[in-house]
């Protein structure tokens, strides 16, 4: 029996590749900071992706099942939405702790279980590859921060037999679209530089994931990758049209269009000048 780590477990992609790679003769190790519930083939382990301990006590459990991990899917994440001129400090740096801390300190952990022929599946954003919108910077830098790091990994490990792999997705139907939704109503609640531009952001958001692919999808797409004996570094599921066209325009135009959108009047908000928001 194949053996493979998932992180991020319980979130909605989590719990289908869990349950897909389970019942396909997986024994999967399902990590996740809250316990998943253990079934066929599916061992639960509670953790912390950010905290070196946490980590640590995860390795020796998996270690108390096998000497060999098959691979390692990484699913853990957080969506982050905001102006990076008003976000805390503490909001900045969790970002980058968990979408990208956490897969540099799951490899490192687990990589004395890993060997020849072991793969590394990251799941990174379609916006990874692409220049953020406005408000969702810190978020897409993370991915893009997640993606290079994926890339420098692969290089390094291809020359122990082993391969890593990232999954580019779109806007996928879990958990975390209601946390997008919630962090685009705390930005409009919050903001005090951007107010007229939030309801007008707030649509684009809505026509951007409109678009939705089950995470049933991602399951099977992660299912195929892991079966590859040689799987290529960037695959990608459900990209957005919108995103790819806008993105083969020039920064200028790109620029010039969300100004366009989402700048206030001349004579800005509540009688405020328009140059100060």
């Amino acid at each position: 029996m194949k053996n493979i780590l998932i992180t991020g477990a319980g979130g909605g992609m989590g719990r289908a590749a869990v349950a897909l790679f389970a019942r396909r003769g997986f024994r999967v190790f399902a990590l996740d900071r809250t316990a998943c519930p253990a079934s066929e083939n599916v061992i639960p382990l509670q953790a912390d992706v950010t905290d070196e301990k946490s980590a640590e006590e995860a390795f020796r459990a998996v270690a108390g099942h096998t000497s060999r991990l098959d691979g390692i899917i990484h699913l853990a994440g957080i969506y982050v939405m905001g102006s990076l001129a008003e976000m805390t400090a503490d909001e900045f740096e969790r970002a980058f702790a968990v979408n990208l801390g956490g897969a540099f300190l799951i490899n490192r952990t687990f990589l004395p279980l890993l060997g020849e022929g072991s793969f590394i599946i990251i799941v990174t954003s379609e916006l990874a590859v692409r220049d953020p919108l406005p408000f969702t910077g810190l978020y897409a830098v993370t991915k893009a921060a997640l993606d290079r790091y994926a890339y420098s990994l692969r290089m390094e490990l291809q020359l122990k037999g082993m391969t890593v792999s990232v999954l580019r997705a779109g806007a996928v139907d879990t958990g975390m679209l209601g946390e997008s939704q919630r962090s685009l109503d705390r930005f409009c609640e919050e903001t005090r530089l951007y107010r007229f531009s939030a309801g007008r952001f707030r649509s684009i958001v809505e026509k951007v994931e409109a678009r939705r692919v089950p995470p049933e999808r991602i399951a099977e797409k992660l299912y195929r990758i892991a079966g590859r004996r040689r799987p290529r570094f960037a695959w990608s599921v459900n990209r957005n049209p919108l995103l790819i066209l806008f993105d083969l325009l020039p920064p200028r135009a790109r620029f010039g269009i969300i100004r366009g959108i989402l700048a206030p009047p001349a004579d800005g908000e509540d009688g405020r000048d328009g140059r100060q928001t």
